[in-house]
């Protein structure tokens, strides 16, 4: 059986993407998942995405990780699956799909995507770090010096450790720039390495560094190993609303694999 994919990138975060409209992908095989993903025996990616019929809204996400696993919501991997759909000729500049962790808005223009994220009401603030969900949860460390951390090693013993344990955690490393600009590197479950960005980590660092007051901007500008993100949103009292992650997202090639 050959499979017709697309692939795609947001900040050097990438994605294959397939057209599932038709409901034929085996998407409970785990092991070819994780084959497709594979960066020497298959295509290659951070994670899997399928683009699926929605009854309401105009597609639906579903997306998995590198290991083959369903996974949590993915920043940019909503972005890029704008992108995608933008591509396919099912919206032209804004749309509204489903995901796992609800409704997402979002806008296209000139392959900038900006994609409305969800409300965070409930944030953990520890003496050495905060954790928040954005869509997935994400362990913040602010530090100094970041380029100087292995990543993989540090963030994989936090990512299964107390008190995250079986369900784990993405993690990040962040440097202050400037008031409203930081510097961030993620450890992603599900991929178990450092990727090049991750959108609901950028997100989550926006707000936390908001809600410690770090910075008092309600506009954050992201600096990530594969370019620029931008994160802003809306406090109000406890809770942060109408956020809003943007960058560019881009189609890299389409191909055929037999499966």
């Amino acid at each position: 059986m050959k499979l017709h994919f697309y692939k795609y990138q947001g900040t050097g975060n990438d994605f294959i993407m397939i057209d599932n409209r038709n409901l034929s992908f085996p998407k409970t095989n785990i092991s070819l998942i994780n084959k497709l993903c594979d960066r020497r025996f298959g295509i290659g990616a951070d994670g899997l995405i399928l683009l699926e019929p929605s009854n309401k809204q105009d597609f639906k996400m579903v997306y998995f990780n590198a290991d083959g696993n369903e996974g949590s919501m993915c920043g940019n991997g909503g972005r890029c699956l704008v992108a995608f759909a933008k591509q396919l000729g099912i919206i032209t500049y804004k749309t509204t799909f489903d995901a796992v962790d609800g409704l997402h808005y979002a806008t296209i223009e000139n392959n900038i995507v900006s994609l409305k994220m969800i409300d965070v009401t409930e944030i953990e603030i520890a003496k050495e770090y905060t954790f928040l969900n954005t869509g997935s949860p994400h362990h913040i460390s602010f530090c100094k010096n970041i380029s100087t951390i292995n990543v993989k090693e540090v963030g994989s013993k936090i990512r299964y450790g107390a008190p995250y344990f079986e369900e784990g955690t993405n993690v990040n490393f962040v440097e202050q720039l400037t008031n409203n600009s930081f510097k961030v590197r993620t450890y992603e479950r599900g991929v178990e390495d450092e990727t090049l960005a991750c959108g609901t980590g950028v997100t989550a660092v926006a707000i936390a560094a908001n809600k410690t007051n770090i910075t008092n901007s309600n506009t954050i500008k992201i600096e990530v190993l594969g370019g620029n993100l931008e994160v802003s949103f809306e406090k109000k009292n406890t809770s942060y609303t109408n956020v809003f992650l943007k960058g560019p997202a881009q189609f890299v090639f389409e191909g055929n694999i037999t499966i």
